[in-house]
């Protein structure tokens, strides 16, 4: 059954926790919210099961954390810093996608973050390329063309992915929910604002980018700017194919990484 939390900005979101030990938050990318995304939920189950308290959420204005307005990061950062607080005053975070620049974005606002286990983080590599899609993104949102912004973001995601997205009976909620999009693309677009190390300057807990055993360069590429940037981060190559984990591999090395991260904290 969810539980519920208001953030400082006086949304509301739902969220699920399981297990006792370190508490570890998941923070989707782009889209996902917990009836939809079992994988997620099927990895905080089994990492609950073996060592940790973990949490998955829905996001600001998906799911069943409705909201009004625009969705800016920083709502979605003072979501992040509620569920910290539910959890004790500290956690880590696991990020999928865009949620790995949103918890490198918390992490570097001084929320108090004690890890940072990053899926997949899609940093473009020429980052002068972002603001212009994100921008876009933008634009047709302001007009309210949820649906217009929606095609834009995703423009460049594989064509084979696209057609299964198009097509579920869920497109109609993908597209009510592209206000939420917002927070994402800030998020990417804040990631190339500077050099990564001027970035995540603050950020001084481990770090792991994890990607998958099939990936695309570009976050290859992405893994090791990152380990380069933070120091003490490292990269790590893991069961997963698409942009996703396999659940026990995921599950395995989050718990044997928050309970490390937890060591060098105390």
């Amino acid at each position: 059954m969810s539980e519920y939390v208001t953030t400082s900005f006086g949304d509301t979101v739902a969220y699920d926790r399981h297990g006792s030990g370190p508490a570890l938050i998941f923070v989707a990318g782009a889209l996902p919210f917990r009836a939809m995304d079992p994988t997620t939920t099927a990895t905080a189950q089994k990492a609950a099961a073996i060592g940790l308290t973990t949490t998955v959420y829905d996001r600001v204005g998906r799911g069943e954390s409705p909201a009004e307005g625009e969705i800016h990061l920083d709502r979605e950062l003072a979501a992040i810093d509620a569920l910290i607080d539910v959890n004790g005053g500290n956690a880590a975070l696991c990020g999928h996608s865009s949620g790995s620049t949103i918890s490198l974005a918390a992490a570097a606002s001084g929320l108090p973050v004690t890890a940072l286990a990053l899926w997949e983080t899609p940093l473009d590599p020429d980052p002068t390329a972002t603001r212009p899609w994100i921008d876009e993104v933008e634009r047709r949102l302001q007009a309210g063309d949820d649906e217009g912004a929606l095609r834009h973001y995703v423009k460049d995601i594989p064509p084979e992915i696209l057609e299964s997205m198009f097509n579920t009976p869920l497109f109609d909620v993908f597209v009510a929910q592209a206000g939420s999009l917002r927070a994402d693309g800030e998020s990417l677009v804040w990631a190339g604002s500077a050099p990564l190390e001027e970035l995540f300057a603050s950020i001084r807990v481990p770090v792991t980018a994890f990607i998958g055993e099939q990936t695309l360069p570009l976050m290859e590429t992405a893994a090791d700017r990152i380990a380069a940037a933070i120091p003490g981060a490292t990269v790590h190559r893991i069961s997963g194919a698409n942009h996703e984990w396999d659940v026990d591999s995921m599950a395995d090395e989050l718990v044997h990484f928050v309970w490390q991260a937890t060591q060098v904290v105390h």
